[in-house]
């Protein structure tokens, strides 16, 4: 069974609450009328309920009838969520007016649904920003404990079953933070130590990349990496990870026995984190481009609960798959 088929088996195994806040969004619907058609996920769509079920209709999707469809509008719940959106913004000097009105906003919505407890997880960015979509999960949710910096991981499904987990990398951070600090760094180690091991079922064995293996060149780039590696350990003990080192002493066994003698890790990652966003992005589109990989994502990592960021180039079957990505995430986030 492929990785994305294993997924979609773990989410319906144990369906979790998605909200999709781009509840009349074409691709949105098309993907939510296929993960309910399969038993994917419990899926709450954000609108007017006659104009998603007239578009249901218009595009012949006969399983929508399935989700809970609300409208933050006019929601019962919309005062009750003013009352806590007010209260978790009031030292930002938020008033209760104010909260009134964002409430109606459904990446608003969709947020305090997940915080009061009344869905699982949220899927948004086909028609909004990372921005807009990020903007309320910080400000409602918040990041997970002990994490303070916001990433994003990739999935590259690749054609070299030698490396990774037979072939199965993730990468980190490819999406969010573009200079982050040894501190930064640190987290987005864990946190993408934390989606390999939640979403693509993997024991992480994480490298620190970088430009040099253990001290073959000096730079204070390098530095910061060994520093993050440092601050990485201290964060969670338990984990197998080690750096810095060169993406080929990471992923070739002969090639990190020769760099890193000694090392666990060297020639057997199957997480990469990059020093730096420009990094990370800039390697995936290759290992997709020139490797012919697939690459799934970003999923974003650091928040306490999963709130994904669709790009608004998504087609219906990356929508599918992140929606059965987020109730992975929000299955491990149970589980903690």
């Amino acid at each position: 069974m492929d990785l994305i088929s294993q997924i979609v088996e773990r989410a319906k195994a144990n369906k979790q609450r998605i909200v999709l806040p781009e509840g009349t969004e074409e691709r949105t619907l098309k993907a939510a009328n296929q993960i309910l058609t399969d038993g994917v996920a419990d899926l709450i769509l954000l609108g007017n309920p006659d104009e998603i079920m007239g578009l249901a209709k218009e595009w012949g999707l006969g399983n929508i009838h399935k989700a809970t469809i609300i409208n933050p509008e006019t929601s019962p719940k919309k005062e009750e969520y003013a009352q806590l959106l007010c209260e978790l913004r009031k030292k930002k000097g938020m008033t209760i007016e104010e909260a009134r009105k964002l409430v109606v906003d459904p990446l608003y919505y969709g947020c305090l649904m997940i915080k009061s407890g009344d869905a699982d997880g949220q899927l948004a960015g086909a028609r909004n920003t990372t921005g807009n979509v990020l903007r309320p999960a910080l400000q409602i949710i918040k990041t997970a404990p002990g994490i303070t910096c916001v990433s994003g991981a990739m999935l590259l499904l690749t054609h070299a079953p030698e490396c990774g987990e037979n072939g199965v990398i993730v990468m980190g951070d490819v999406a969010v933070t573009p200079v982050p600090d040894a501190d930064q760094l640190a987290q987005i180690a864990v946190c993408t130590a934390r989606t390999a091991k939640a979403v693509a079922g993997i024991e992480p064995r994480v490298a620190m990349l970088s430009f040099s293996t253990k001290g073959s060149a000096k730079h204070e780039v390098v530095d910061k990496v060994v520093e993050a590696l440092g601050k990485a350990k201290a964060m969670d003990p338990t984990l197998k990870i080690d750096g810095e080192m060169q993406a080929d002493a990471a992923l070739v066994p002969r090639i990190g026995q020769s760099k890193a003698p000694g090392s666990e890790i060297a020639g057997h990652a199957n997480v990469l984190v990059v020093p730096c966003l420009e990094v990370g992005n800039i390697s995936y589109k290759l290992v997709e481009r020139l490797g012919h990989a697939t690459a799934v994502g970003p999923i974003l990592q650091g928040i306490a609960r999963p709130v994904n960021d669709l790009s608004r180039g998504c087609c219906i079957d990356d929508v599918y798959k992140m929606i059965a990505i987020t109730a992975n995430q929000a299955i491990a986030a149970k589980a903690e």
